[in-house]
């Protein structure tokens, strides 16, 4: 049957509009007047991970990915699919087989045509082990045949579920049926890969220099800890319609400092800083912002064999999660609209509303005599205090989470946590190597539906930086992805982690910004804040 919804067609025919809309003075759908200078100045904490799709493994540097090369499938800015490489799709009777037939107009920036042998080398370079991609486990999430025994090394990587038909049919078997696969397309691991460059410059490929993209955007410049410079790509199948000329991203790793520069009138968008939002609210109403974001905010005990032993008693999880009054983080600290977390799972997910602990519905005060219960039940105290290192990635909004969570400890519990804050990268490492006690966590949704999250604390998941593992859920989530009643298994999955706390859930984020006026087209209403260069657009002051 081939799908094929309004939402895909109306997309398509938005792609026939009048030609030369970049160089017209109004836009052509809502007659506003366009800015002479169609340049959007982007904020950044910190550098991009990679700009390599196979590699990044950063929200921000993946947004970057994402208007430098485009997948089978977009989002609109509702979150709704619509087309990408790939005009439509369709699925056979069993639901394990998706053939995706792709436009004949996409090209690389170098005018070579895309076809479907760039997504199966991408594909396969994702899950080979040589290339260690940090997302190989995205590609096994996805059900692709054969995906977790070539990723195990235990099968070569020509094996895996994902053939060429011929140039613009794209063919992918799946080892088992997986009701959102389409929707898994819109992430930035499974954008194609432009074999002949990556073969000739190796892990050099990226650079300005040597980049070859399909997307919107070309990587002009890149300056780290200062800038990234994406300009029009004129080889782009739809660039007759992207309005945008260049996006600049400039790294700021101080937020109060990038908040000055936006007031400055030196950004058209940036992340507010932890507490500054009723200000800028009541001071600039039409440009502070705070919508819904499918992400989590959490942090992840070490419970491998490299963990504190204290960590590995359940009680002194509990009693560190039960001490933290989530309140006091949100409404104080942070004062976005955050909602307190008391599931891995955000209410902002599709399809899922998470349970209600019972932690949730006791009083701050019932969770501190709690606490304290547990950890003298666990031989901690007084006498015998808790001490372990926590770690986060430097950032001011970071940093004011773990002083405020050190203090509740060390108030109501007597525990001494020391902070330590790292670059990203260092983090990414430190963290990935399990060389932490207790470390700062958070995950957007890859896609919109649960597994996206509950997925992350399985056993095999390459994020479990904690190495938690519980078989009973790992069955519970494997079953899921094809269980006509997965919300159900969802609740009792959630159900374990209220009960084993391998993390400590805080807050569930909101997307706290300041966005210029002048900057039209951001997709507030889509929840895994996917936008896309090509769809924004600067209107004439």
């Amino acid at each position: 049957m081939t799908y094929m919804t309004r939402t895909l067609l109306a997309a398509m025919m938005a792609s026939t509009i009048v030609a030369g809309t970049a160089t017209a003075a109004t836009h052509p759908e809502t007659g506003e007047a366009l800015a002479a200078d169609q340049t959007f100045t982007n904020w950044t904490l910190d550098n991009p991970s990679s700009f390599d799709p196979q590699v990044v493994e950063d929200s921000d540097g993946a947004a970057m990915v994402r208007n430098m090369f485009e997948g089978l499938m977009n989002q609109d800015a509702d979150g709704n699919l619509v087309p990408g490489v790939a005009l439509d799709y369709s699925v056979n009777d069993d639901k394990n087989v998706y053939t995706f037939t792709l436009r004949p107009e996409a090209q690389w920036s170098n005018g070579d045509p895309v076809v479907a042998s760039d997504f199966v080398y991408a594909w396969q370079r994702a899950v080979d082990p040589e290339l260690a991609s940090p997302y190989a486990w995205f590609m096994e999430l996805m059900s692709i045949e054969n995906a977790s025994a070539i990723i195990a090394g235990e099968m070569p990587k020509e094996e895996l579920g994902v053939k060429a038909i011929d140039d613009h049919t794209l063919e992918v078997t799946l080892s088992a049926s997986l009701p959102y696969f389409a929707t898994m397309t819109t992430h930035s691991t499974t954008f194609p890969a432009p074999q002949k460059v990556i073969e000739e410059f190796g892990a050099e490929w990226t650079k300005p220099e040597n980049i070859v993209v399909n997307g919107a955007f070309i990587l002009e410049d890149y300056t780290p800890g200062e800038r990234i410079v994406q300009v029009r790509n004129p080889e782009y199948w739809d660039n007759e319609n992207t309005i945008l000329d260049k996006i600049e991203t400039l790294v700021v790793t101080d937020q109060n400092q990038a908040l000055t520069r936006y007031l400055a009138g030196e950004f058209d968008r940036i992340e507010l800083p932890a507490g500054t939002y009723p200000k800028m609210k009541a001071e600039h109403p039409d440009e502070a912002v705070s919508v819904p974001w499918l992400c989590n905010y959490y942090y992840t005990f070490n419970v491998s064999d490299s963990g504190p032993e204290a960590f590995k008693d359940v009680r002194v999880r509990q009693a560190l999660s039960l001490a933290v009054d989530r309140k006091v983080i949100t409404e104080n600290v942070m004062q976005g609209g955050q909602p307190e977390a008391y599931s891995f799972t955000p209410a902002a997910v599709a399809g899922f509303e998470p349970p209600k602990s019972a932690m949730a519905d006791m009083t701050q005060a019932e969770r501190d005599a709690k606490a304290k219960e547990l950890l003298a039940e666990a031989g901690y105290g007084a006498d015998n205090p808790l001490t372990f290192d926590m770690i986060y990635n430097t950032s001011e909004n970071h940093k004011k989470v773990a002083v405020v969570l050190s203090q509740m400890w060390k108030q109501k519990l007597g525990v001494q946590a020391s902070l330590a804050n790292m670059e990203w990268k260092t983090f990414l490492d430190t963290r990935g190597r399990q060389d932490f006690a207790l470390a700062r966590g958070a995950w957007c949704g890859d896609y919109n539906e649960a597994s996206t999250f509950l997925d992350l604390l399985t056993t095999p998941s390459g994020y479990n930086d904690g190495k938690y593992s519980n078989t009973e859920y790992d069955e519970l989530i494997q079953s899921a992805k094809t269980a006509e009643n997965a919300p159900e298994l969802y609740t009792q999955a959630e159900a374990i982690l209220a009960e084993e706390m391998p993390v400590i859930p805080i807050y569930h984020y909101a997307g706290v910004m300041m966005i210029d006026t002048d900057l039209k087209g951001w997709p507030y209403q889509n929840v895994e804040r996917n936008w896309y260069g090509k769809n924004l657009y600067k209107v004439a002051e």
